[in-house]
C-alpha cells in the first residue's frame, strides 16, 4: 500500500477535488456554436501526424530501419497484419495534404522530423522523436537502456536544430516518452518489446524506469542545447539566433475517482502520479514525485545534481495529449512487481454498470468530454500553471469503412465540439492553453492497430491514396474561418 500523503497535501487534493466534482467552470458559450473567436488572439488550430504514420517509403531513398519496421515483420503483430512501409505515401504526397490543411484553415502543422519535410504556407511544430528509433542504437547498446542514448540524441537535436532552425520556430524534443517506457519496456506492446517473460527478455520492474530515466536527461540534454545560454557569446544558441521555443509531448489519461472514498481518491491520484507526473514533476521541480519514490524506491532511478538542475524547467511549454477518461480505484495487484502494477490502481470503464461515456472505435477511447476539463485544470494546479497545448486529441472509426459513408463522421464533429468546449471552459478558468491540434489529418497507420482504425479527418483512398475531406474537416472551416 501507498504511504499515507501528509495532512497539507490531503487538504489540497481535497480542495482540487471538491472544484472539479463541482465542475466549477463558467460557461463562455453554446458548445454547438464554437468559433475561432471564442478563443484567446493567437491561439493556434492545427492538426498532427508522425513521419513512421504517414510517410511511406521506409525502403528507398537510403534509409535505415528503425525498431517499428523490425517490430512489424513479425505476423500478428496488427491485426490486419499491414506495415507502414507505405502507409499513405505523404513523402511523396505531402503538398496535397498542405493544400487540404491551408483549405481548412489551419494554421500549423506537428509532425515528426525523423525524415521529414519543411511544409511551406502552414506553421511546423516539430517532434525531434516520435517513436521510431534506429534499429541500429538498439543493436548497439539496446537503445534507451543506455546512458549512450542521451549523447546520441543530443548529437542528432544538433543536426536538426542547424539544419532547419531557420524555418521551425517550434520544436518538441519526444512524443510520449510514458508510452514507450511502460509498453516499450514494462508489458512488451510495442517495440522493443521487452518485458518480464517477454521473448526479448527484459525486467517489467526496472526496465520502464530506466527507459524513462534516460528519456527525461535526452530530452533535458536536447532543450540545455537548444536553450542555454552562453556567459562568453550568448548570441550564439539557438534559441537567441533562431528565436524558436522548445519543448515536450506528454500523454494523460484524466484518471476519476471511482468512488468518493479516500482510498480510492488516492488511487486516482497515484495513477497521474505514475503517467503525467512521471514527466512533468522532474520538469517542473527537478525531481521524481514523492509518490513515486516511496513506492518504487530503489528501482527508481535517482538524478545527480547537474542533472537535476539541467531537467528542472527545461520546457517552453508543455504539450498535453489527451483522448479520455478511466476510473480510478485503489487495488492491489501482488503477483508480480511491475511498473503497472506499482500503481496500486484498478482501471475501470464503468460505475455502476453505467459506462463512463459512449465508447469510440477502439477498446480503450470512451467520449468524456469533462475529463479534458479536470485534467487541464490538475495540471495548472499541480504545476505551477505551464504554457501548454493540446498535442493530440481525436476519436477513432472502423478501419473497414468505405465511401462514400466513411466520410460522414457526425460522431467525431461530435466529439471535437465537446473536447473545444471543455477546453475553452479550462482556458476561462485560468489554464495556460494556447494551442489545440487534432488527431490526426490522415488515416494513417495507427501503430499496433494497422489500418483497422482510422482517426483522419482526411479519408484515404489505400488503392490511390487519393484524399477526401470528411464531414469533420468541413466542420473544422466553418469553425475555424467562421464560414
Amino acid at each position: 500500500m501507498a504511504t499515507p500523503a501528509p495532512l497539507p497535501l490531503l487538504l489540497f487534493h481535497g480542495l482540487l477535488a471538491l472544484s472539479l466534482a463541482l465542475g466549477a467552470h463558467g460557461k463562455p458559450g453554446d458548445h454547438g456554436n464554437l468559433t475561432r473567436q471564442a478563443f484567446p488572439p493567437g491561439f493556434v488550430f492545427g492538426t498532427a501526424s508522425s513521419a513512421y504514420q504517414v510517410e511511406g517509403n521506409t525502403l528507398k531513398y537510403g534509409r535505415g530501419p528503425c525498431i517499428w519496421d523490425t517490430f512489424l515483420k513479425y505476423p500478428g503483430t496488427t491485426p490486419d497484419n499491414s506495415t507502414a512501409n507505405v502507409t499513405v505515401d505523404e513523402y511523396n504526397r505531402y503538398m496535397d495534404d498542405v493544400d487540404n490543411m491551408v483549405r481548412v484553415g489551419f494554421d500549423a502543422y506537428r509532425f515528426s522530423i525523423s525524415w521529414s519535410r519543411i511544409f511551406p504556407n502552414i506553421t511546423p511544430y516539430v517532434v525531434l522523436y516520435h517513436y521510431d528509433l534506429p534499429q541500429v542504437l538498439q543493436d548497439q547498446y539496446n537503445g534507451w537502456l543506455s546512458p549512450r542514448i542521451v549523447e546520441d540524441f543530443t548529437k542528432f537535436a544538433d543536426f536538426c536544430f542547424k539544419t532547419y532552425g531557420d524555418r521551425v520556430k517550434n520544436w518538441f524534443t519526444i512524443n510520449e516518452p510514458r508510452m514507450m517506457a511502460a509498453h516499450g519496456y514494462g508489458d512488451g506492446f510495442f517495440p522493443p518489446a521487452r518485458c518480464t517473460g517477454c521473448h526479448f527478455g527484459g525486467n517489467s520492474a526496472t526496465e520502464p524506469y530506466i527507459a524513462a530515466h534516460h528519456l527525461l536527461l535526452a530530452h533535458a540534454s536536447a532543450v540545455k542545447l537548444y536553450l542555454c545560454t552562453m556567459l562568453i557569446m550568448p548570441e550564439s544558441t539557438f534559441q537567441a539566433q533562431q528565436t524558436g521555443k522548445i519543448g515536450i509531448l506528454l500523454d494523460f489519461v484524466w484518471y476519476e475517482p471511482l468512488t468518493p472514498s479516500m482510498d480510492d481518491e488516492f488511487a486516482a491520484h497515484r495513477a497521474r502520479m505514475f503517467t503525467l507526473g512521471w514527466f512533468l514533476h522532474p520538469i517542473t521541480f527537478g525531481h521524481y514525485p514523492e509518490t513515486m519514490e516511496k513506492i518504487v524506491m530503489g528501482r527508481l532511478p535517482n538524478f545527480t545534481f547537474e542533472q537535476s538542475a539541467m531537467v528542472k524547467g527545461s520546457a517552453d511549454y508543455i504539450a498535453i495529449n489527451h483522448y479520455t477518461t478511466y476510473y480510478a480505484s485503489n487495488f492491489a495487484n501482488e503477483t508480480h512487481t511491475s511498473y503497472v502494477n506499482d500503481w496500486h490502481v484498478k482501471l475501470s470503464y464503468e460505475r455502476n454498470g453505467v459506462p463512463i461515456g459512449k465508447k469510440g472505435y477502439s477498446d480503450w477511447l470512451y467520449v468524456v468530454p469533462w475529463g479534458l476539463y479536470k485534467a487541464l485544470l490538475w495540471t495548472k494546479e499541480k504545476f505551477n500553471n505551464p504554457v501548454m497545448l493540446i498535442g493530440e486529441n481525436g476519436i477513432d472509426q472502423s478501419g473497414n469503412d468505405s465511401l462514400p459513408g466513411a466520410l460522414y463522421d457526425k460522431f467525431r464533429i461530435d466529439y471535437f465540439e465537446k473536447y473545444l468546449y471543455e477546453l475553452q471552459c479550462a482556458i476561462h478558468d485560468g489554464a495556460n492553453v494556447i494551442g489545440y491540434f487534432a488527431w490526426s489529418l490522415l488515416d494513417n497507420f495507427e501503430w499496433r492497430l494497422g489500418f483497422t482504425s482510422k482517426f483522419g479527418i482526411v479519408y484515404v483512398d489505400r488503392t490511390t491514396f487519393a484524399r477526401y475531406p470528411k464531414d469533420s474537416a468541413r466542420w473544422f472551416r466553418k469553425m475555424i474561418k467562421n464560414e
